[in-house]
C-alpha cells in the first residue's frame, strides 16, 4: 500500500477548503509559516508547537570517522543538525489513528511467522526429545 506524501500545494489546499482564505491568501500563509519556522530553526532556536512536537538544532563537535571502503579515517566537520520530536498527543493520535496500532497484513505475516516458528520449533523438539530417548533410552 502506497503512502501518500503531503507536499505545500496540499496543505494550501487544505488551507483552503478549511479556513476560507483565496487559494493566494493560502499559499502566502502556508509560506509564512513555514518560513518562521525555518528562521527560527537557522539562528538554532527551538521551535516548540504544542500538541504536535519540537524541533530542535543541535550542535555536533567534530570527530573521526572510517571511509567504509578504504577503512582510511576521516575527520567529519563540526556541523549542526535538526531533529524532530514528536509530542505525546501526536505519538498517540498516531497510534490510534486509521492505521494506527494496527499491523498491515505483510507484519502480521511476519509476526505471525515468528510465533509459529517459534511453537513449531518447542513442538519439534519435544517430539525430537522423545524420540531420541527411546532410541536411546
Amino acid at each position: 500500500m502506497a503512502r501518500k506524501t503531503i507536499t505545500r500545494a496540499d496543505l494550501c489546499e487544505a488551507v483552503y477548503q478549511k479556513v476560507g482564505l483565496s487559494r493566494t491568501e493560502s499559499a502566502t500563509l502556508v509560506e509564512l509559516v513555514l518560513k518562521e519556522i525555518t528562521d527560527c530553526l537557522e539562528r538554532g532556536e527551538t521551535v516548540k508547537l504544542s500538541s504536535f512536537g519540537s524541533f530542535v538544532v543541535r550542535k555536533k563537535g567534530q570527530r573521526i570517522g572510517r571511509n567504509p571502503k578504504t577503512g582510511k579515517e576521516v575527520p567529519i566537520s563540526p556541523r549542526r543538525v535538526m531533529v524532530f520530536k514528536p509530542s505525546a498527543i501526536l505519538k498517540q493520535r498516531i497510534n490510534s489513528g486509521p492505521n494506527g496500532g494496527k499491523e498491515s497484513g505483510k507484519e502480521h505475516g511476519k509476526e505471525h511467522g515468528k510465533e509459529h516458528g517459534k511453537e513449531h520449533g518447542k513442538e519439534h523438539g519435544k517430539e525430537h526429545g522423545k524420540e531420541h530417548g527411546k532410541e536411546h533410552g
